[in-house]
């Protein structure tokens, strides 16, 4: 590599105390690629706010660059301040904003906040302290009106004073070259990181993918399929096919990649080590 690309990975809170070491393990794995950031995902509505922040405090306390999610979904005005606050506090610089999900349970009528409004909430309270991560669609959010649409609210999140946007993954570097071009026309100039799914399971890809809009190419998920019973030839056939696509990202001008770990170290470790990324063992 002739430069270094942005890397971060991102967790999720763990539930149990036996998730919570794991995880303090794949952290240490996982630092040792130095990160820019590894990010803490937010429960619907807040629904995991309070493991969330004491993950992120655990992991900036242990020296870690931590990103928690921040979202309003059904949460109030004052409790998402008083987290800023607290994160502020904490020397925490940097936030992923994203609009969120209502809690189960909830109205499914009642108005859900976009990003840019968070952004400009967080930017309005806290200044210039926190660099600011939003979220994009290259294959468009599951509820977006069209595809210009979708990209008019991405810049509206820039507009806002977001710094940096992470996508959800996706399986086709073409939709991610396609997104970045229509982005450009529309005159977004700020960095759009890819967001990168490891292979693991099929079971899971399939119904999480289905649920959040994801993609999965009709040839990769017959592939996927006929290995689905052979947990060893998926995993190697997933990094393999991971490595290439983020091979063809980067030659293609990507400025680097977030990793959607699933709490686990092995897979995003190997993928790193194909692209290059110096650990330190």
């Amino acid at each position: 590599m002739t430069h270094t690309p942005h890397l971060s990975f991102e967790f999720f809170a763990a539930k149990t105390q036996q998730g919570a070491e794991n995880l303090n393990v794949t952290a240490s794995q996982l630092n040792r690629f130095n990160p820019e950031l590894f990010s803490v995902t937010y429960g619907a509505g807040g629904s995991t706010r309070d493991t969330t922040k004491d993950l992120v405090l655990n992991l900036q306390n242990q020296g870690y660059q931590t990103a928690p999610h921040l979202s309003i979904g059904g949460d109030c005005k004052s409790d998402v301040l008083d987290l800023i606050d607290s994160y502020q506090k904490a020397g925490i610089k940097n936030l992923v904003a994203l609009r969120g999900d209502l809690p189960s349970g909830v109205d499914a009528t009642k108005k859900l906040v976009h990003a840019n409004e968070l952004v400009s909430l967080i930017r309005e309270h806290s200044g210039d302290h926190f660099s600011i991560n939003v979220g994009a669609y290259p294959e468009i959010h599951p509820e977006s009106e069209s595809y210009s649409n979708d990209i008019y609210w991405l810049g509206e999140k820039f507009r806002a004073g977001a710094d940096r946007a992470i996508t959800q993954y996706f399986y086709n570097p073409d939709a991610y070259f396609t997104f970045i071009e229509s982005c450009a026309k529309t005159g977004i100039d700020k960095p759009i990181i890819p967001g990168i799914m490891p292979l693991t399971n099929y079971e899971n890809l399939v119904r999480f993918s289905d649920n959040c809009g994801a993609e999965i190419p009709r040839w990769l998920r017959w592939q996927l399929k006929e290995r689905s019973h052979n947990s060893a030839d998926l995993i190697s056939y997933g990094i393999e096919m991971v490595s290439e696509l983020c091979e063809k990202l980067l030659a293609g001008g990507a400025p680097g990649f977030h990793f959607y770990t699933m709490n686990k170290w092995q897979i995003s470790d190997q993928i790193c080590r194909n692209l290059g990324f110096s650990a330190k063992d």
